[in-house]
């Protein structure tokens, strides 16, 4: 019998679809069949070993190393199926389904054998384990009264699968069933507990898929620490954000719900990471990819901004390379409708904390500008040099004193070096001399009708249409129809 004191490989991810520790004994014996073909055999036939294994009593005394699958199987794995068998569950990968007619009119009869089974067997050998492990089983399947029945008969609430070391409470998560969640934590099972493997709380879990919105609605309802985090720092929004791609997965319903159940937009990793990071990264996979996929892409990316700024996210705070502002004006012409919306939005066009001297929105202007030569009949920047006018003007209503950076002196090159120069002679300009009242009711103006859409807003007002269109930005057009 030495093979029994090899060291199994270690099983972890996520829950399997109704396989592993959870989809019967065909699932929990695959890896007997391939390492342990004596002991796969005698357990599949429901029959003890001989010699010494001749009971599961006497094999948790003799051999203490038995753990995990072979646990199962020789101590409290009989109890497991005759629990589900008095559910009428025999074969869990053929299960016909619970909300079947047939299933729910013997309902009734099946909770009648299953308590009738727990009186019988109270008192036999693993029996709390037994119990326990089938309320992983019923987790998984929403049978609230066959869990019910089971937690009034010693069924342990923080018990967890000996393959992914979830509890019940995290598999109704990962299973999608509010109401047997609703039923645990109202039986006392915590509901903040984090898993020993990647330490998700439920609402972690429930917070990575869109089809997971019940569950993430019903825990905070019941009270979830939104903003519980791990010991990376990682929040329930962070995973929100972290687990959209922005074209499968769009996670944009959970991350309102948690910014609406108070979520804190400033929560950071510890590596580094905050809201507007997944945001980054994503438009990074727009540049050279596929136009269909950028645009999903893109209009995700702007609807999750949205909600991140009703929400107090401030996208102009240093370093750099996590400020959205930051990264939307180095690639100004690419990401224009998602930087015009930030600016729009009253987002600050230098770093918020330190000012024009941490970075400037006019200096990353300017260097771009300066850094493509082109020529007057050249497009592509003729474009770029409508799109820097607007962000430009832009920038200079977005405040009412004008901050350039120290040094801002330019040198452009080519056909359209001129037309640079005299825009930067322009606001040379204005921060030099008093600003003229027609510019500052402008600016006064359109401040007042922040937040974004403000040209929507301005185009609204009982004004002639001349008034509107010098309160209006330079090419003024709908975010919406550039996305």
């Amino acid at each position: 019998m030495a093979f029994l004191g090899r060291n199994e490989p270690e099983v972890r991810g996520s829950l399997p679809a109704r396989s592993s520790g959870l989809g019967g004994r065909s699932g929990r014996l695959w890896r007997l069949d391939q390492q342990w073909p004596e002991l796969a055999e005698t357990a599949a036939a429901g029959t003890r070993p001989v010699g010494i294994l001749a009971s599961a009593e006497g094999a948790a005394a003799a051999m203490p190393f038995l753990h995990g699958f072979r646990r199962i199987i020789f101590e409290y794995q009989p109890l497991v199926d005759a629990i589900l068998g008095s559910l009428g569950i025999q074969d869990p990968e053929r299960q016909e389904p619970l909300d079947g007619p047939s299933y729910v009119a013997s309902e009734e009869s099946r909770i009648l054998v299953l308590t009738e089974l727990l009186e019988r067997k109270a008192h036999s050998p693993f029996y709390q384990e037994g119990v326990s492990n089938a309320l992983l089983k019923m987790a998984e399947l929403g049978l609230t009264r066959a869990a019910d029945v089971l937690l009034r008969n010693g069924a342990n609430l923080n018990f967890e699968d000996p393959v992914t070391y979830y509890t019940a409470l995290h598999i109704a998560v990962l299973r999608n069933q509010p109401d047997m969640v609703e039923l645990l934590v109202r039986h006392g099972a915590d509901i903040n507990r984090r898993d020993r493997i990647h330490e998700s709380s439920p609402l972690d879990l429930a917070s990575e898929e869109p089809e997971r919105l019940p569950c993430l609605q019903r825990l905070l309802d019941l009270g979830a620490d939104v903003n519980a985090a791990d010991k990376h720092g990682k929040t329930a929004l962070l995973h929100a954000l972290a687990s959209s791609d922005g074209v499968q997965i769009h996670n944009t319903e959970n991350i309102r719900l948690l910014l609406e159940g108070g979520a804190d937009v400033k929560a950071t990793t510890k590596d580094g990471d905050t809201v507007f990071t997944c945001i980054i990264f994503l438009l990074g996979e727009t540049v050279g990819g596929d136009k269909e996929e950028a645009q999903l892409i893109n209009r995700f990316c702007f609807q999750v901004t949205q909600l991140l700024l009703a929400h107090g996210a401030d996208p102009s705070e240093c370093p750099a390379h996590e400020s959205l502002t930051h990264i939307c004006l180095k690639s100004f012409k690419l990401h224009f409708p998602l930087l015009r919306f930030l600016l729009e939005s009253g987002a600050a066009y230098n770093c918020s904390l330190h000012g024009a001297s941490c970075w400037s929105g006019f200096h990353i202007i300017f260097e771009r500008l300066c850094s493509h030569p082109g020529c007057a009949e050249d497009e592509s920047h003729v474009d770029l040099l409508r799109k820097a006018e607007t962000v430009l003007d832009l920038m200079v209503t977005n405040s009412q004193k004008l901050q350039l950076p120290e040094n801002f002196d330019i040198h452009p090159v080519g056909s359209l070096a001129e037309k640079i120069q005299a825009l930067h002679g322009s606001l040379r300009q204005l921060e030099s001399y008093p600003p003229p009242l027609k510019h500052l009711c402008r600016v006064y103006i359109r401040l007042y009708l922040q937040p974004w859409p403000v040209d929507a807003k301005v185009k609204a007002l009982p004004l002639p249409d001349r008034l509107k269109w010098y309160l209006l930005s330079e090419h003024s057009g709908t975010v919406e129809d550039d996305i």
